[in-house]
């Protein structure tokens, strides 16, 4: 929460999720929530912002950073104002000129590995990051949690990296039967399939298949 009453909810994802747009909604309502349960009328209740630090790209534009507000569908320009703003920003994107080169940094510092984390960014703030860092890894309790925390975002990011596999796999089982129409729950099975083993068995069957129906009997 800032001075101004504003309030903030920053979270950091390691893996794709699609129901990410929902999630935001969700940490908005309870920051909402909260606030009218304290007693708080709905006039003067006060900005919200809930942040996602990516370390991939949620909507695929290849931006550093996207900002979703209220719009009017019927008058685009015209603003709701209803105080709720929901930021994503991507280690994973690419339009440098369009953002501050120190969101860049930042970015970059988080993408990074924990091999390369302490790498000179020429930023002050990541450099204020790494040192609190060295700050944490200098307490043995504090050491003992960093360690885990380390621990779980390779096994968050490793993860990612399975599920990124599994959807690029199933992508290209389905661009193989392009001429030609998937029924509805063949494509949701294929697109569900996360076992990365079975999807490369199915792309060879449907590379192999004379049609749709011979694949789906050898699966």
């Amino acid at each position: 929460m800032s001075k101004k009453n504003t309030h903030y909810n920053v979270e950091m994802q390691a893996t794709s999720d699609k129901s990410i747009g929902k999630r935001t909604r969700y940490y908005h309502s309870q920051i909402d929530m909260e606030l009218l349960l304290s007693g708080i009328p709905y006039s003067e209740l006060p900005d919200s912002y809930v942040i996602f630090i990516c370390d991939f790209d949620p909507f695929g534009q290849k931006k550093y950073c996207y900002t979703a507000e209220h719009l009017c569908k019927e008058a685009p320009e015209a603003q709701v104002n209803d105080g709720s703003h929901s930021i994503f920003l991507s280690t994973r994107g690419k339009n440098r000129s369009e953002v501050s080169e120190e969101l860049v940094k930042f970015l970059e510092f988080v993408g990074t590995d924990l091999e390369d984390s302490m790498k000179d960014f020429e930023d002050e703030y990541v450099r204020s990051l790494q040192e609190s860092m060295i700050s944490v890894k200098g307490s043995r309790e504090m050491e003992e949690r960093y360690m885990l925390f380390e621990e779980m975002l390779r096994e968050e990011r490793a993860e990612g990296k399975a599920e990124g596999k599994a959807e690029g796999k199933a992508e290209s089982i389905l661009e193989l039967f392009e001429d030609e129409s998937v029924p509805e729950n063949l494509k949701e099975r294929i697109l569900n399939e996360k076992d990365l083993s079975i999807l490369k068995r199915w792309h060879k069957l449907a590379a192999r298949a004379a049609s749709i129906e011979e694949f789906m009997s050898q699966m």
